[in-house]
């Protein structure tokens, strides 16, 4: 036990010296949280077409037929190219399995699409005439607002304020006042937007004649900051 005291009195010294040589003003630390809130103005969706068949080229050229009839579904609909980029492209085989043993089916092409769509009264549409053009499958949306640079700004000004707040509320606590704001640390951590999975249920109601409803919500920015702040 002994022992153990004295490590902790050496642990403890160079802080006890550090405070004793401390020379500069005193200060205060504070962290602070700002958030905007905005309903959304565009949505990123992925498309996966695919074909199956027992050679490899059979397989392309099925994926190749449901890919093509889905961009010419978003050239109809007037989605631009550039809003339109390949994520992934596999092509591999497929088996299954019979008393432990690995037995050749084919093969599957998948080529997954994420397309950009700047006006959320097409997304429904999308989603449903998709199915019917050839895409298999629909993996996500992720809602995000155009305007999201200026958004971080505002969110990052409301940090700053309330860390400023709470710098002030403890330098009145602790009887005395803030003279100046050293400086000031954003704390970046970059929220992407939450996709919304589709099931085979969603998919089945995307098949249907009507355009599938789709509920935006809201779209949360958050910033933190952590000031230091100079006192009397």
């Amino acid at each position: 036990m002994r022992t153990a005291f004295l490590i902790f009195l050496l642990l403890l010294a160079p802080i006890a010296r550090a405070a004793d040589t401390w020379t500069g003003p005193p200060v205060v630390v504070t962290t602070g949280n700002g958030e905007i809130r905005a309903a959304p103005d565009r949505a990123v969706v992925t498309l996966t077409s695919e074909g199956r068949a027992k050679t490899a080229k059979d397989a392309q050229q099925q994926e190749t037929q449901s890919t093509t009839a889905v961009r010419k579904l978003l050239t109809d609909m007037h989605i631009a190219n550039e809003s339109v980029r390949t994520t992934s492209y596999d092509l591999q085989p497929e088996f299954d399995y019979v008393q432990g043993k690995q037995i050749p089916r084919g093969f599957v092409a998948r080529h997954a699409l994420e397309v950009r769509v700047d006006d959320l009264g097409q997304l429904g549409e999308l989603i449903s005439r998709a199915v019917d053009a050839g895409s298999a499958a629909v993996s996500g949306i992720q809602f995000d607002v155009k305007a999201r640079d200026e958004l971080e700004r505002q969110a990052l000004k409301k940090a700053v304020e309330d860390a400023r707040a709470r710098a002030d509320a403890a330098a009145a606590g602790a009887g005395t006042s803030v003279v100046s704001v050293i400086k000031v640390e954003e704390q970046r951590q970059f929220e992407p937007p939450r996709p919304r999975m589709f099931a085979r249920a969603d998919m089945a109601a995307a098949a249907a004649p009507v355009a599938t409803p789709v509920a935006e919500g809201e779209i949360e920015i958050r910033s933190t900051v952590m000031l230091t702040a100079a006192l009397k």
